[in-house]
């Protein structure tokens, strides 16, 4: 796909719904065209679309999801894009993009993650080595990068950076210390801080992952997740943080379903 064509949401995708954008009371002259909903907005919530086709049969489709502000909004759509094999081979370990449409379609936000053979979702430690370190880039408009979310080294915690165009950290992203699917009926907090003078500073807002329910938990991969940030934060940075979601649920909550016989 070439990098600058409008993307179109697939037939199939349609029952996600057209978005429903709040035009905002402000806009800046650096907000790109489409994030206008972001500006006025300090958290955010993202639904991923259960996928009936998964569900019974087990075989990984492509991720769908709807963005919505605070009082259930919908902002913007997402829809996944992937190979047939890579989805089926790889897992929640497989590269994809994310394609971020407004109410008229239009591909506002790309969020692009290259599969990496050596990367362990399991092992902190992995992200030691650079070259295994997983890695999200956030364009928009499409073609133009706005910045990064890249897993860094850890021992216990799981931790990210997010990081500006020029690849500048900005802030770090620290999740809960455990991760063990034991406790998946309880929310997961990862906490979002600025970056100040090599490490983490204040905590400015936070990903969590919440409990969608024993059954939705039990028997789909679909995942709810709430994304709170300082309203005055800038939009590219907003958008960053929800590109953020689709790292953090692919690698710790898109669990693969069982395939039935």
């Amino acid at each position: 796909m070439d990098s600058k064509e409008r993307y179109i949401a697939p037939p199939e995708s349609a029952g996600v719904g057209p978005a429903d954008c709040i035009t905002p009371t402000e806009t800046a002259d650096v907000c790109p065209a489409g994030m206008e909903c972001l500006i006025d907005i300090d958290r955010i919530m993202v639904h991923q679309v259960v996928e009936v086709l998964e569900t019974f049969t087990g075989w990984e489709t492509n991720n769908k999801y709807a963005v919505r502000n605070a009082e259930g909004h919908r902002l913007y759509d997402a829809y996944e894009e992937s190979g047939f094999c890579m989805r089926q081979c790889c897992g929640n370990r497989r590269g994809f993009i994310m394609h971020i449409v407004d109410n008229f379609n239009k591909e506002v936000i790309r969020v692009t993650k290259e599969f990496k053979c050596c990367a362990c979702y399991g092992c902190l430690w992995c992200a030691c080595c650079g070259c295994c370190a997983q890695e999200l880039t956030i364009e928009s408009p499409v073609g133009e990068v706005i910045g990064f979310v890249r897993q860094t080294c850890s021992i216990f915690a799981v931790k990210f950076q997010v990081l500006d165009r020029e690849r500048n950290p900005v802030m770090v992203i620290s999740g809960p210390l455990c991760m063990c699917r034991a406790f998946w009926c309880c929310d997961k907090t990862f906490s979002v801080y600025s970056f100040k003078d090599g490490g983490s500073d204040k905590r400015i807002g936070k990903i969590a992952k919440k409990f969608s329910g024993f059954g939705k938990e039990l028997f789909t991969t679909a995942d709810n997740f709430g994304v709170k940030f300082p309203k005055d934060l800038d939009v590219k940075m907003k958008a960053i943080l929800m590109g953020a979601v689709f790292l953090i649920d692919f690698m710790y909550f898109e669990r693969e379903p069982e395939k039935t016989d």
